[in-house]
């Protein structure tokens, strides 16, 4: 049997029905002309040909897989430029110097550390999806390395790509509005993403049992994350918020924090208005930014000698069945180790502690004093 067009009551566009070689097909063509209707009758037909002959890795798509993988729970960032790139190229034609001159033609003049993070990453985990749904053979991509030796390129300074100090740290927070400020502690005393943290609804805590859990990470496995005991406040505060967006975390205005697709930003302005107060001040710390946190987590974790896979654990670079069954994993090791990070008292002593729910909608204007 063959696809036929076909007319519905309810519906201007032009339907195809039947089935080639078992694969049955009733869906719309999206058009009411008929001559292009026609023309996708063919293409169509002839696709599933194929697939019934030479299996589906032969006629998908990167933008089916990368549909899919959405679908599936993977995170839509950076993903936009690949899909324009290479939308309805069928994943069997896409090759390593594909991959390796779209890198260059979009993201040139940049590290590889971004190449990586922009462009690689995501390519990989939607390629990952498409071959566990047997779309597509397993590759081993091969990603762009950084420049060893002393005549690396020199490239710009950027906050958040190392560790600083708690106490550092703590000066800067206290200097911020409550709403960013509740965020940074946040991220500080956990190691989370700043994606990860924006996206925590109620349901993902657990303040008795000291433990978050994470359904959708960048990794695309789902993970607990021990709960310092300094945010048992915070945490039990925020959760008796009755009337708003279901994310915990929301900036002063009563809305959730906007997670951008290809870039971050969500708390820019508050640092730069803060890096302002400061300077004001003579005080200067432009080392400081949401992914700070995270460095500063697994680098205090490591002086305080904290096994590699407890701290591994921790931020969710360990995939194993620990980090997959994260319901079940022995969380006591894990809240133990995050305990161990120091809390300077400049940090204790913020206002906002007295109550973290009721200083949320507190804004300190850019630059104004604290």
């Amino acid at each position: 049997m063959v696809l036929k067009l076909i007319k519905r009551k309810d519906s201007p566009n032009l339907w195809l029905r039947g089935n080639v070689r078992g694969i049955a097909v009733y869906e719309s063509t999206k058009t009411a002309d008929t001559d292009a209707a026609e023309t996708i009758r063919v293409l169509r037909e002839r696709d599933l040909l194929d697939e019934s002959i030479f299996g589906k890795k032969s006629v998908v798509t990167f933008k089916t897989a990368a549909d899919a993988y959405l679908v599936g729970g993977g995170s839509a960032r950076f993903l936009t430029p690949l899909v324009n790139a290479f939308g309805n190229r069928l994943l069997r034609d896409i090759h390593q110097s594909d991959l390796d001159l779209l890198s260059l033609k979009l993201y040139p003049d940049t590290t590889a550390v971004t190449r990586n993070r922009q462009l690689f990453t995501p390519f990989i985990a939607v390629w990952n999806h498409a071959a566990r749904n047997e779309w597509a053979e397993p590759r081993q991509w091969a990603r762009p390395r950084k420049q060893k030796g002393t005549r690396r390129r020199p490239t710009t300074s950027r906050s958040g790509t190392r560790p600083v100090a708690y106490e550092r740290a703590a000066e800067f927070v206290s200097n911020m509005s409550p709403a960013p400020a509740m965020v940074m502690t946040a991220l500080f005393y956990t190691g989370m993403r700043p994606v990860e943290l924006f996206t925590l609804e109620p349901s993902d805590i657990d303040v008795a049992g000291r433990w978050l859990t994470l359904e959708h990470t960048k990794t695309g496995e789902p993970r607990g994350v021990p709960m310092h005991e300094f945010l048992v406040p915070l945490f039990t505060s925020l959760l008796k918020r009755k009337k708003g967006p279901p994310q915990v975390f929301q900036n002063y205005r009563g809305t959730a924090y906007q997670i951008f697709e290809e870039r971050g930003g969500q708390l820019n302005g508050s640092i730069r208005g803060t890096r302002a107060r400061l300077a004001k001040r003579g005080i200067r710390i432009d080392d400081v930014s949401p992914y700070t946190g995270r460095h500063t987590v697994s680098t205090q974790l490591v002086i305080n000698q904290i096994h590699p896979h407890i701290k591994d654990q921790i931020l969710g670079h360990a995939v194993d069945s620990m980090s997959r069954h994260y319901t079940n994993v022995p969380q006591a090791p894990l809240i133990e180790a995050i305990n161990t990070l120091p809390v300077p008292d400049i940090w204790r002593a913020m206002p906002w502690w007295a109550d973290p729910l009721g200083y949320v909608g507190k804004h300190v204007k850019w630059g104004a004093g604290s």
